[in-house]
């Protein structure tokens, strides 16, 4: 057995099913191994996409997608990918090739310093220089990728260490499993409930960790238990049923909306498993008057706009089921939150049922929200269109809406919405993404068709990079710079094998969905969109929310 064949044998053992990749030459003795294995091998079109594949795998299972590329620029291609993973806290492994050993130290094809490449935008990056490290160097990379706060490694083999021969006997390094006492201290515990008592409006702000730990039911029982409205960042949309009656909003777009007005109000925030990456604290406590309570399964990071008076750091769950239990006689003054809530509610309800055509973002979000099932899958690209998702999407579970909003990755749809396939092949999975999105990784449709997977993908039709020139029409009244022809999306669609669909009456688009969704290919619609409606939601809620700074 080689290095390259322990390495395989290594990530079966780490239960890897997957690897997200584009074969190159120093990489063949691991594409070799590989035609042995348990593992798929999923051959994609841009190593990109292989990136976004393997992080929405980890979004999922939260176990650590995998993905591979040769040397040179097939690592380069990677870098997006691993730093999306990395900042939103997506558990991830990539494998590079790399020159011979006996070149590292000098000028030499295609060579890069891999190591320094990845490091800033990986937790670990590490290089097999001999067969007797290849167990340690994976068993680590999966340690430190699905550790507390996940994140993306990286291990890069030089060429000719992958054909060295192995020592006899040499297996995977064992799983040791330390079960550890993770409560938080009661006295944390103790005084966050107290603190909670002494606020007039306490908010929850829940954040991705309580994705990731599986918290959203203990969430829900001391919501609903002390009557805390829980506002949540785009990640972690569904942690809280929205039609729970102490759910409020979704945080993280780019102007005041109705979270950030029930944050503003409030004179305490319970932060469950935010990330600070997900929504910078500034937006909600820029004059440092807000009392916090951070429940997290770390210590709260280093921010001035963030200094929380309690940390109370161990099992998320058993931190807010303790919580719970000592205010089991608390009711919280929640009215004026939904009373913010209802105004929220009924804001757009003309919107979504407007006819009008181009279509407006919202009837087309409600429009798609309307065939899917509570535990489909939308994955969002990044754009004004995942501004309406995380506006207008209602979400009853978890991980029913994925959204890049750490790193904010365009390009992350398409990929994404393949990779969420793969794991619920039973469910139905839908792609929103703007016209820009889409063709950066536009590739990856013929992936989708070679693998016979019957995605969805919604390309809401503007000829621009909507989310800039929105901006650019906020700051200075005109734009520039941001318009673009677009391909036939119907033809380009068909010419891969998937079907095309093109709306021209915004009614057409529930039938056109259904019918989508029974394909056994993948199918792409057309839907051009009204993002005039973009200027408008924002003036409108400037006028809101300066009409209630005066009440």
């Amino acid at each position: 057995m080689n290095t390259a064949q322990l390495l395989v044998k290594c990530l079966e053992n780490e239960g890897v099913k997957y690897i997200f990749g584009i074969p190159g030459e120093e990489v063949l003795d691991i594409m070799q191994a590989l035609r042995d294995s348990s593992i798929k091998f999923i051959l994609v079109r841009h190593e990109q996409g292989a990136a976004f594949m393997a992080d929405v795998y980890g979004r999922l299972t939260g176990k650590a997608g995998v993905c591979l590329s040769t040397l040179g620029p097939g690592a380069t291609n990677l870098i997006t990918g691993l730093a999306d993973a990395n900042c939103d806290g997506v558990p991830l492994v990539a494998i590079t090739g790399q020159v011979p050993t006996d070149r590292l130290h000098i000028t030499a094809h295609q060579f890069l310093d891999l190591n320094r490449l990845f490091s800033p935008i990986t937790k670990r990056t590490k290089e097999i220089l001999s067969p007797e490290t290849v167990q340690e160097v994976v068993r680590l990379a999966f340690k430190y990728a699905e550790g507390d706060m996940p994140g993306a490694t990286h291990i890069t083999l030089p060429v000719d260490v992958a054909r060295m021969p192995v020592a006899e006997g040499d297996v995977p390094l064992k799983h040791s499993f330390l079960e550890l006492d993770e409560r938080a201290e009661w006295g944390a515990i103790d005084r966050a409930a107290e603190l909670i008592r002494q606020g007039k409006k306490t908010v929850v702000l829940a954040g991705n960790g309580v994705v990731r730990n599986h918290a959203g039911a203990a969430l829900a029982r001391l919501a609903d238990n002390a009557h805390l409205p829980v506002i949540n960042t785009m990640m972690a949309k569904g942690v809280i049923r929205c039609d729970d009656p102490y759910s409020c909003s979704t945080v993280g777009l780019p102007f005041r909306d109705f979270g950030n007005l029930i944050l503003s109000e409030a004179d305490t925030i319970v932060a469950v498993g935010y990330d600070l990456v997900e929504l910078d604290p500034s937006s909600w406590n820029k004059d440092c008057r807000t009392h916090i309570v951070h429940v997290a399964t770390l210590p709260a990071d280093v921010n001035k706009y963030y200094q929380a008076d309690v940390q109370v750091v161990g099992s998320l769950s058993q931190s807010l089921d303790g919580i719970a239990s000592l205010l089991s006689d608390y009711v919280s003054d929640s009215s004026w939150a939904l009373e913010i809530r209802k105004m929220a509610q009924e804001n757009d309800e003309e919107d979504k049922k407007d006819a009008s055509f181009p279509a407006k973002p919202q009837r087309i979000i409600a429009d798609i929200r309307s065939v899917m099932s509570d535990d489909d899958i939308l994955v969002s690209d990044v754009g004004a269109n995942k501004v309406w998702v995380a506006r207008e999407f209602p979400c009853y579970l978890p991980n029913t809406c994925l959204i890049s909003n750490g790193f904010a990755s365009m390009g992350f749809c398409l990929p994404g919405a393949i990779a969420a396939k793969l794991v619920y092949p039973e469910r139905h999975v839908v792609g929103v993404t703007g016209d820009g999105g889409f063709l950066m990784n536009c590739q990856e449709l013929e992936t989708a068709v070679r693998l016979g997977l019957s995605i969805v993908i919604v390309i809401l039709h503007d000829d621009s990079y909507g989310l800039i020139k929105w901006k650019e029409m906020d700051h200075y009244g005109s734009s520039c710079f941001v318009d673009y022809g677009d391909p036939d999306f119907v033809a380009f669609a068909e010419s891969f094998g998937a079907k095309g669909y093109r709306i021209a009456r915004t009614e057409e688009l529930v039938p056109v969905l259904k019918e989508a969704f029974s394909q056994s290919v993948p199918s792409v619609i057309d839907c051009p969109v009204d993002y005039r409606e973009n200027l408008r939601l924002e003036a409108r809620m400037k006028e809101i929310c300066a009409s209630r700074k005066k009440g």
